[in-house]
Formats: C-alpha cells, structure tokens, sequence
C-alpha cells in the first residue's frame, strides 16, 4: 500500500534539485489529511473486502482511452484514470516526493559513469489475463519512442509510433532497454547523466498484445525492435497509434487488449457521463480498499452540489472563494483541503503562420505590458490564499527555495505593472494603426479563465488591441493543436520532471504547439538534460527561463492554489501537489 510506505519509504526527490516539487501548506490542510489511516481502514484495505463505489470527478472531460500517450490522449483527465489501471515502479506521494512502487518491483542506480539503471520487475507481477510483466514489455516501450519513418517537407523526422514524447527516450538510450527475453530484470544506459530517470516510464503497455493484434510473435517483434526494422515494426505501430484508441465514446477496449498491472480495471463507460474502473481479480499486489470507483465527468462549477447531493463523493474543484464559502457551508458532512499544486496558469503566445502577434517582437511586448497579471491575481486568487503573487518563472514555482535566485537572475520585472501608454507605443512602433485583434482560446466552461480573459480585454483594449473571447468546449481537442488561437489561456501540471518543460519549450519539442523556435533555449536544454549536478541544472534554468522573458514565448500568470473535498465518512482521502491529483491514492479510499 502507498499509505504504508509513507515516513518509511526513501524521498528520491526534492525540490533543491529543481524538481517541480511543493509541500501541502501548513495554514489550510485539514487534520484528517495528514492523518495515518486507522486500523480499521487499513486492514479493509488489506483485504479489498469493501464492495462499495466511490464516485469522483477530476472534470468533465471525456476518457479518450487506454493508449493515453498519443498526442491526442495525453492529458491529466486522461493519466489519473488510467494510473489506476496501469502501475509503474515509481509513484508521487502526498508531498510529491517520488517513491518507489515495491509492490511493482525496484529501481537502482547502479552506475553513474556510464549512467546505467537496473530494473527489476516482481517476481509475481502479471497483466490481467495472467501474462507476466517483462523485459519484453519494456522493450516496445522504448522503441515506441525510438523509431523514425522519414522526414516532413521541413526535414523534421516523422515518428513511427505517435508517442507524445517524440523520441528524445530512444536518444538518450540508444541501445534500448538490455535483458533476456521473458526476463523480470534489465538494464537501462544512457549516453549522457538524465536527472530525470526515475521519472522514465519503462513499462507501459503490454508487448504481447501489441504482437499478437498485429499479426507477429513476441519474439518476431522482439528481434525486429533490436534489428531496428522499420517494415517490420509497420503494422506493430500501426496497431500502438490507433488499436487501443476508442473512436467511439462509451464502447470500451476488448479486455483481451485492454489489459491491467495495476489495482484496477475497466468496468463500464456511459459516454458523457462517467467511466467505472472495478478491482483487477488478477493483481498481485494489495487489493483495493473500495470495490468500484466512478468517474464522472462533470465540470468544476457543478462539483460542489454534486458532493452536498450525495452524486460525488470526492472532488477537486477550481479553487475560487464561491467554491470554498459553498463547501464551508455544508458543514461537518464534508472534510476541506487546501493546499498547494504544481499548476500554473500562463499565456502562450502563437508562433505560427498567421497569428496576430507571430512576426513582432513589438506587439508581443506591448501584450505582456497590458495584460493585468497583478489585478489578476489579486481578484481571482489572492482571496483564497492571500500569499499569493504572480508567477515569473515556469520551471520552478514561487513556494520553492530556488525561486526569488532564479528569478532574481532572469526577469527585471518589466511586465509586472501594466503600462498602457508603454504598451500603445509598442504598438505604434510595429507600425499599426488599427486595434490589433488578438482571440485568446481556452477550454470552456472555465468560470475563471471567463474572468481572466474579461481582465484582459478591459486592459489591453485601452492600448489598441482587440482582445476576443475566443473560449471555446473543443479548444484542447482542435483548436490548439490546430493552432486556431493567438494566445493560448490554461495551466500545465507539474510532473516533478527537471526535463519536462524541454518537450514544450525546444523547437521540436513534441509539446511544443506554439511553433516557439530558439537555439538558445534548445542548447540550454541539452545542457540542462544532460547533468545531474543540480547547480549546472540552476545555470541553465536561468538561461530558459531569461530567454524565454526576453522573446516573450509567453507569460506566467499564477501557481494554482488546490482545494480538495470529500464525504467525511471516507478515509485516506490525502490531497498532493503532483499532477496525480486527489486521486493519486485512490485504490486506499474506504468508507
């Protein structure tokens, strides 16, 4: 159990090494989050006895299906639901400290020079048709994200399978994953220090399901993946992009492809309204405490009725002072969480062909003069949690120990107060004259953003912009990716990752949806990505973050405060800053 390891289990991770890492705050946690469960609870748990459904909402989006690491699957609603159906060797715990899954097996640094890992899977570890978890499965997991299949018209490679991490994993470990087939250990090499190995997924989905639907042998596969034949391993990506996808909304995967190493299991989908996952009869770990767990997908503004109404149990609302007044006022019925999170909302600013502010530095400087990031912060954010700043960094976050150095070092605050003539003198020395129409795009409804967006066009309107409302239910789903926008308005979550943020920031990060080109910002990276000394990680820090200031990819606005809710009558119900959000733990909840 993770509830069981905590005080016990290792902290691998920290923020001094940069880390997007955070501690719940002292001020607004209630007792029952940071108390050990009772015995009760946790010999329930121990037995999975419990046959009772937990009903919970992360939002209202849509479950897009088994294979979340597709572009078009990758997001947080996504990951939380499947995390509980697919385990790995590390998890984050109430504090964001990473923590190895012993129940999955263990994770070793057995050489820094080279920079070698060893992996070693549990002995009784198996997916839920009874196959073992092997070397086997971490072997098509680094080849999903190793293989190319020519090159775009602008001499970029096309990826063979369609990871969202491109194939920075299979140029870091060129080799590939080294063990016997059918084994439960292996190895990992990388060329270069990688700060962020315990964070590598290495086992994802199950290889021998991936062979089967394609038409191969396990071992066929295994032998094209270390020939490195692209024929070969066609209809194996073929299969990877688009078999575990579920096109259709409320018709689950086959369970036959579909498989669990984790607590759960799929159960039923009710398209548009929620995705029950039910305990996987072949997990070898401890069982869970809660029979059924449902999740709904309901927006945050209705979070709150639902739980007073009994239709949710537990909930991770947006953080406004409506929310937290609403939840005060149902009583002892509920318990509260407050707390902070590795969220945070920011402006991007579109690069790409035909956005407004693409092709002047000018018009991008008199944006991020105008928009009200103070007034922003003091009327959406400030009244639940009156410590609360802007936020002039994105890779370290305001309540860590690094933030004033590394800000210190990269921003002079010059957008920090608006400055409206400023803002129209740039506009004027991009030598336009008519309002410049700028359409922020964010996924709707988001109450907040509405505000935000309302901030926005009060202030910059007066410089000579026209700021357009341009929030919309399909922003994620189209058009981001599209790029139909020209300034993106929503929050990353914080995975604890130091290298993450060069999938976005790099110029062929495959996050990177803006069109941001930089090679300063791209070598800082590869140098950053390359350390372990965290000092060297700080001074490239700097670089990022300066560089990405001075060319203006776009602009941090605030770390998000977190507020948890949940029936009183269930246990271990424990809120954390990681991007695992409330339900990290899940599996542990009991009445």
């Amino acid at each position: 159990m993770k509830i069981g390891t905590m005080g016990k289990g290792v902290a691998l991770f920290a923020a001094s090494t940069l880390a997007l890492a955070a501690c719940t705050s002292d001020s607004g946690d209630s007792d029952e989050t940071s108390e050990s469960p009772t015995a009760a609870a946790t010999s329930e748990a121990a037995t999975g006895s419990n046959d009772d459904t937990i009903l919970v909402s992360v939002g209202e989006d849509e479950w897009a299906g088994y294979n979340n690491m597709t572009p078009a699957t990758y997001s947080t609603y996504n990951s939380v639901i499947n995390d509980r159906v697919r385990e790995t060797f590390t998890y984050f715990d109430e504090e964001s400290a990473i923590q190895i899954n012993e129940e999955f097996g263990n994770v070793e640094l057995v050489s820094e020079d080279p920079m070698i890992v060893e992996y070693t899977i549990a002995e009784d570890a198996v997916w839920s048709d009874g196959t073992p978890i092997t070397y086997d499965d971490a072997l098509l997991t680094w080849a999903a994200q190793k293989f190319t299949d020519g090159e775009n018209e602008d001499g970029t490679p096309i990826q063979l399978f369609d990871h969202v991490g491109g194939i920075d994993y299979g140029e870091r470990v060129v080799e590939g994953p080294q063990g016997e087939a059918g084994g439960k250990t292996f190895t990992v090499e990388y060329t270069n220090p990688y700060p962020d190995y315990l964070l590598t997924t290495v086992i994802d989905l199950p290889a021998h399901v991936a062979a089967e639907q394609s038409g191969v042998s396990l071992e066929d596969m295994a032998a094209a993946i270390e020939a490195e034949d692209i024929e070969a391993l066609r209809p194996v990506a073929e299969f990877w992009n688009t078999g575990w996808l579920s096109p259709t909304p409320g018709e689950l995967p086959d369970p036959a492809i579909a498989l669990s190493s984790g607590p759960y299991t799929y159960g039923s989908w009710e398209a548009g309204q929620s995705l029950t996952l039910v305990p996987n009869e072949n997990y070898w770990g401890t069982a869970p405490a809660t029979g059924n767990l449902t999740f709904r997908f309901a927006a945050a503004d209705t979070h709150v009725q639902a739980l007073q109404n009994g239709d949710l149990n537990v909930i991770e609302p947006q953080a406004t002072v409506d929310t937290l007044d609403q939840l005060a006022a149902i009583g002892d019925a509920v318990t509260v969480g407050t707390y902070d999170t590795l969220i945070w909302e920011h402006l991007d600013i579109n690069f790409k062909e035909g956005a407004s502010l693409a092709d002047s530095q000018e018009l991008r400087e008199a944006f991020a003069m105008c928009v009200p990031r103070q007034l922003i912060v003091d009327n959406l954010i400030a009244p639940m949690n009156p410590e609360a700043g802007i936020m002039n960094a994105r890779e370290v976050f305001p309540f860590e120990s690094d933030y004033e150095e590394i800000v210190s070092a990269s921003y002079d605050g010059r957008y920090d107060e608006v400055d409206i003539e400023g803002a129209a003198a740039k506009i004027a020395e991009a030598g336009v004259s008519e309002p410049v129409q700028v359409r922020i795009g964010y996924n709707t409804p988001n109450p907040r953003r509405t505000d935000i967006v309302a901030l926005i066009k009060d202030s910059c309107d007066q410089a000579g912009f026209e700021i357009v409302d341009n929030g919309n239910a399909d922003f994620f789903g189209v058009d981001l990716t599209a790029g139909d926008f020209d300034v993106a308005l929503y929050a990353w979550s914080g995975s604890g990752q130091i290298t993450s943020g060069q999938n976005i920031y790099a110029s062929d990060g495959a996050q990177n949806v803006t069109g941001y080109v930089n090679e300063d910002v791209d070598a800082a990276w590869d140098a950053l990505t390359s350390t372990l000394d965290p000092e060297a990680q700080k001074e490239q820090t700097i670089i990022i973050e300066k560089t990405l200031w001075d060319s203006l990819f776009g602009i941090p606005l605030f770390a998000h405060p977190g507020v948890a809710a949940w029936d009183s009558t269930i246990q271990n119900v424990i809120p954390t800053p990681s991007q695992s959000g409330i339900v990290w733990n899940a599996e542990e909840w009991v009445r």
